[in-house]
């Protein structure tokens, strides 16, 4: 199933603009609290109204504000969980599930769905009885129990500890593919993100800045507020210096760094830029900055230190007018001695780095909806 979603909102103290096409996948809605994502299914769902836009659901148009066109929750092909789950208290864990079923074929359904969430010998159980993940199955086994081929959940592990999230992460791309469903995922946790994630859309205050394959976003943040977002840890700001034909000379606190030419914009000498470069990216080195044949080599010091169980983080001091943030395994960690000295040369790999305009920090309006565009 396929969703075209095109839809603008103007609430008294926000303005909510997006648009973005699903298909079979897991599509996570991703930012902070606030930024539009529990709004962005609401209004799928058909819980809010759009100010205007066009939401298609597999051949069904669901909304159309130039038609006039809403059609309430209950007639849109959706399943729907939110954050608290909303189990009924006093129902059993297979008349929630069996709750709104309709037709001859509802034992069939709810003992399929049963078997399917791993839930046959909770179906007599109450919700307040059932541990994290028992209800979490549930809800995920209401949901579904109109034969949707889409599913939207809102926040649906963050009440969970990380063994139950881990387990039913696994349980939702499983679900997935057995049942080729289209999931809009929304969360505020980026590991979370980037695990379950086909696709992802970076949301900010209303507006979608960002949306495009999961690994695509994570290396290529389309401004700085997506890097930001995303967790890369090393904005340096700079200016082009010499532009070649795939390659770009740029200066960073009198330090010159080679970088990859963006393909989705073509900077000139003298454009004010910024660099990002994700923590882990970055490689320490025994060597001289003025190294022959070595790209990208900048003398640093570090300056604090984080333990992380598997992975340290270490900020240094550098030359390059701000500090920089390096994340390395425990194991190389302790093989180069890096407890016992402070003083390194950073490695920033011409490939791993990432060029957007200065202003580009700013959010991107997304495009405006129309009926004809969804």
């Amino acid at each position: 199933m396929t969703l075209n979603f095109n839809a603008e909102l103007q609430l008294k103290d926000f303005s909510y603009n997006a648009q973005f096409e699903a298909g079979n996948e897991i599509v996570v809605l991703f930012g902070h609290s606030g930024a539009g994502k529990s709004l962005t299914l609401q209004l799928i769902a058909g819980l809010l109204k759009p100010t205007r836009g066009r939401i298609t659901i597999g051949a069904e148009t669901v909304f159309d504000s130039d038609a006039g066109l809403d059609l309430p929750p209950q007639d849109r092909s959706l399943g729907y969980v939110v954050q608290d789950l909303a189990l009924f208290p006093h129902m059993t864990v297979g008349e929630n599930i069996a709750f709104g079923m309709t037709g001859s074929a509802q034992e069939q359904r709810l003992s399929d769905l049963l078997d399917l969430m791993g839930l046959n010998n909770l179906r007599d159980r109450r919700p307040l009885s059932l541990s994290g993940g028992q209800r979490q199955r549930t809800a995920l086994a209401r949901a579904l129990a109109r034969e949707t081929n889409l599913l939207l959940l809102d926040e649906p592990f963050s009440a969970l500890d990380e063994s139950l999230r881990v387990e039913l992460r696994r349980e939702l791309i499983r679900l997935r593919s057995e049942l080729d469903l289209s999931v809009i995922f929304v969360t505020h946790d980026l590991r979370e993100a980037h695990l379950v994630a086909d696709r992802l859309a970076v949301f900010d205050e209303g507006r979608l800045l960002q949306f495009e394959g999961r690994e695509h976003v994570f290396r290529q943040p389309a401004n700085g507020r997506v890097a930001e977002l995303t967790g890369v840890a090393n904005i340096l700001r700079g200016r082009v210096s010499v532009v070649k034909p795939g390659d770009l000379t740029i200066e960073a606190g009198g330090t010159i760094l080679r970088v990859p030419e963006p393909r989705n914009w073509h900077p000139a000498e003298g454009d004010s830029v910024e660099v990002a470069i994700r923590a882990e990216r970055i490689n320490l080195r025994r060597l001289d900055v003025n190294e022959p044949g070595k790209a990208n080599l900048v003398g640093a010091t570090i300056r604090e230190e984080l333990a992380y169980g598997a992975t340290h983080t270490l900020r240094f001091t550098t030359a390059l007018g701000q500090p920089i943030e390096v994340e390395i395994a425990a194991r190389p960690y302790e093989v180069m001695g890096v407890a016992k000295q402070k003083s390194w040369t950073l490695e920033l790999p011409p490939e791993d780095l990432h060029l957007m305009p200065l202003s580009s920090k700013s959010a991107v309006e997304a495009p405006r909806a129309s009926a004809t565009t969804a």
